[in-house]
C-alpha cells in the first residue's frame, strides 16, 4: 500500500514537472538604460499665438525594463534636471528657471513614472501611461511611444533600441507660468523624447 501511494505521488510530480517545463518559459526582466550622448529631450510652445519656441533639458536619466522583445509591456521612468533647461537664450533660460516657471532651487527634478502600457492599431506604437510630477504636482499623464527597433552596436556588442515618445501637457495643470495669459504663451506644451537606450 505504501509502494503504491509513492508511485501515485512520483507520478503526480512527474507530471508537475513536466508541465512547468515543457514549452512554458519565463521571461526574464531586461534593463534599459537611455544613451546620453544619442537622445534629446525637448518641448515647445506657441509663443504670441504666431511662433514656436523651443527649448530642451540638458540633464537627464531615464530607464525602460521589459520582459518581451517587442517592448509591449515596457515600464519607463524619466528624470529631468529643472536647471538644465537651454532655450539657447539665456536671459530667457534665467527667467524659467525663476519662481514664476520651474522655480528651480525649490523643485529641482521632474519626474514621469509610468504606471501602464497597451498596443494601439500601429505596429510598434503604444500608449504609455504614467504619472509627471513638476513643481511637486503629480498629474496623470498619457504618451506615444514609439518602438523604432533594436540593433547591436558594432563597437560595444550591447543591444541598443530606439525610441521615440511624444505627449502634450497643459503647463497650468503643474502651476508653470500661471501669470503669464494663453496670449502670450500657450497653455499647451508639446514634450519629445528621442532616444536610444542600451540593454544593461
Amino acid at each position: 500500500m505504501i509502494m503504491k501511494n509513492l508511485k501515485k505521488s512520483m507520478n503526480f510530480f512527474t507530471i508537475l514537472t513536466v508541465l512547468l517545463f515543457s514549452g512554458i518559459s519565463v521571461s526574464a526582466q531586461s534593463t534599459w538604460k537611455i544613451d546620453p550622448a544619442h537622445a534629446k529631450v525637448t518641448f515647445s510652445t506657441l509663443h504670441n499665438t504666431i511662433s514656436d519656441v523651443a527649448g530642451l533639458f540638458d540633464s537627464f536619466e531615464s530607464t525602460i525594463t521589459a520582459s518581451k522583445d517587442d517592448f509591449s509591456d515596457a515600464s519607463a521612468t524619466l528624470s529631468l534636471k529643472t536647471e538644465s533647461i537651454n532655450t539657447a537664450v539665456e536671459m530667457r533660460d534665467d527667467h524659467l528657471q525663476s519662481a514664476d516657471f520651474f522655480e528651480v532651487e525649490k523643485y529641482p527634478e521632474i519626474t514621469f513614472r509610468s504606471t501602464s502600457i497597451e498596443k494601439t492599431d500601429k505596429k510598434n506604437h503604444y500608449l504609455l501611461k504614467g504619472n509627471l510630477t513638476i513643481r511637486n504636482i503629480t498629474k496623470p499623464i498619457t504618451l506615444d511611444m514609439w518602438y523604432r527597433g533594436t540593433i547591436t552596436d558594432s563597437n560595444s556588442g550591447k543591444k541598443v533600441a530606439g525610441f521615440q515618445i511624444t505627449g502634450t501637457l497643459n503647463r497650468l495643470d503643474y502651476g508653470v507660468g500661471p501669470k503669464f495669459p494663453e496670449a502670450l504663451i500657450s497653455n499647451k506644451v508639446q514634450i519629445k523624447v528621442d532616444a536610444e537606450y542600451i540593454q544593461q
